[in-house]
């Protein structure tokens, strides 16, 4: 299997990197600057300068990118190129995404970062990135939407152990809603490898 990991640099897309290449799976990083890459294989290119020549050798290719501040509104346009070069092509595209688009009832009808105890600070991002996963339900790509646990610790200890949920926000046993970054690359790698969750959005937690 041969994968690549665009912002392969950065914390999350480095432990899926890692957790990949722990599997025997073939990876490449996609990167902006050659010294930054976490494998052997990597390509040096923007998002926005991908191709589909690019990517179409790839089982898959994960978008581990993140947008932070007012870079934040980069999130709808880069999907947008993603589903562009992915049109036509059976890579499939797998996506980092946030809690905060997650839902708070069956309907649908709220939002995580819509509550008013969520972090105003945050809510231009996960209100982006929620808008990006909108644009990637109407494409007719293969993709997989991965959101964590609300609590998204990057510190967290790798326990090996995860809970699979949907699109609505779900605590453990305790009332707690969390997952670590290592724990999530192994959710991560593990739908690389099992093509269970096509066209969908699923969430991971402890």
């Amino acid at each position: 299997m041969k994968i690549a990991v665009i912002g392969a640099n950065g914390k999350q897309g480095s432990m899926i990197v890692k957790e990949a290449v722990g599997r025997g799976i073939d990876v490449t990083s996609i990167v902006r600057d050659a010294s930054k890459a976490q494998t052997e294989k990597y390509i040096v290119k923007d998002v926005y300068d991908l191709t589909k020549d690019d990517i179409k050798s790839f089982d898959a290719v994960v978008d581990a990118l993140g947008f932070f501040g007012p870079k934040v509104k980069e999130y709808v346009p880069s999907t947008e190129h993603l589903i562009d070069i992915f049109k036509g092509v059976d890579t499939r595209l797998l996506v980092v995404g946030g809690a905060g688009s997650l839902y708070l009832d069956p309907e649908h009808s709220k939002q995580l970062y819509q509550t008013e105890e969520f972090p105003a600070a945050v809510k231009p991002l996960s209100e982006e990135m929620g808008n990006a996963l909108n644009i990637l339900k109407k494409s007719d790509i293969n993709w997989t939407y991965i959101s964590p646990a609300a609590n998204f610790d990057f510190e967290g200890e790798k326990t090996g152990k995860y809970v699979l949920a949907g699109e609505e926000l779900t605590f453990d046993k305790t009332g707690n809603s969390e997952i670590s970054y290592a724990d999530y690359a192994i959710a991560m790698v593990d739908e690389i490898e099992k093509i269970a969750h096509k066209n969908e959005r699923i969430s991971v937690r402890w």
